[in-house]
């Protein structure tokens, strides 16, 4: 398997785990049934999204390092960062 496919293999892991602990909290939240509970279970994904968009992103940009110059490289980098700091409550 060549470096990219497993750089993609690793960024589709990371957004799989995702997806599966946002279907496994939608389901709690139904079974508990109680706003409360909701919320922190809520909380708890809104720590745990940033995580895994900057794990993708440095894991693609790794994946691009060698390929596009530096300068672009910054600016992808510096695209995530805003994002991030755009979204911080």
């Amino acid at each position: 398997m060549t470096g990219e496919a497993e750089v993609v293999r690793s960024m589709a892991l990371l957004r799989f785990i995702a997806g599966s602990l946002e279907i496994t909290a939608a389901l709690l939240m139904l079974h508990y049934g109680k706003v409360g509970i909701a919320l922190r279970i809520n909380a708890g994904l809104g720590l745990f999204g940033p995580i895994i968009l900057t794990s993708v992103s440095l894991l693609g940009l790794a994946g691009l390092a060698g390929r596009i110059p530096l300068n672009k490289l910054a600016i992808v980098a510096a695209g995530v960062l805003l994002i991030l700091w755009g979204t911080k409550q």
